[in-house]
């Protein structure tokens, strides 16, 4: 990292599905910088979200993006996971922010001071604009392992427990991509592996 810049937002996407990696976004946005959209960045739908998601590529101060994995999220746990893409966006900036402002009520660890907001993403342009990028970048990555799996649809629920998703999972069984330590896929493979002859 370089010089020291401003406030850097950062937020996570993907902490409630059952397949698929979490991911984090970390965007400073330089001072008097307005983006249209961050405002109402939950009510975007995929198209918009994806030209605000440009427009904050291509404004921002620093952006970056990173993950963690189904492998760790089954180790660590998702919260943990979540903590640690968060750190991973930040560390991945090339500036080094002068303090981070935290979707949610946990901190990750960090350098520099650390704050979380509850409903930030909804107060803070910064943290909205995090928000878009990560949920930008874990739905391209979903509508990737979808076409290694079509059979769950992961093009349509991206990974959340949909009833259609559990149902999928229940005649399909669990991928590698599926979260192991999360209750809905950890019975589904229980049973089945009750059902096995001995």
């Amino acid at each position: 990292m370089s010089a020291v810049a401003g406030i850097c937002g950062v937020d996570e996407a993907g902490r409630g599905p059952l397949a698929g990696p979490v991911f984090a976004a970390a965007v400073i946005l330089s001072d008097g910088v307005v983006i249209d959209g961050l405002a109402d960045s939950k009510k975007l739908g995929p198209r918009k979200r994806e030209a605000v998601a440009a427009e904050i590529r291509a404004r921002a101060a620093a952006w970056s993006v990173a993950s963690a994995s189904v492998e760790e999220i089954d180790a660590l746990n998702i919260l943990r996971a979540s903590l640690l893409a968060m750190r991973r966006a930040v560390d991945n900036l090339d500036v080094a922010p002068r303090e981070v402002l935290v979707d949610g009520a946990h901190c990750p660890e960090m350098a520099c001071p650390v704050r979380a907001i509850v409903k930030g993403d909804a107060t803070v342009a910064a943290i909205s604009a995090a928000s878009i990028l990560a949920k930008v970048a874990r739905d391209a990555v979903m509508l990737e392992l979808h076409g290694r799996y079509p059979q769950y649809g992961f093009d349509l629920h991206k990974g959340y427990p949909t009833a259609a998703h559990l149902a999928a999972l229940r005649v399909h069984g669990a991928c590698e991509v599926h979260r192991r330590s999360f209750a809905p896929v950890r019975l589904i493979l229980e049973s089945a592996a009750a059902l096995r002859p001995a």
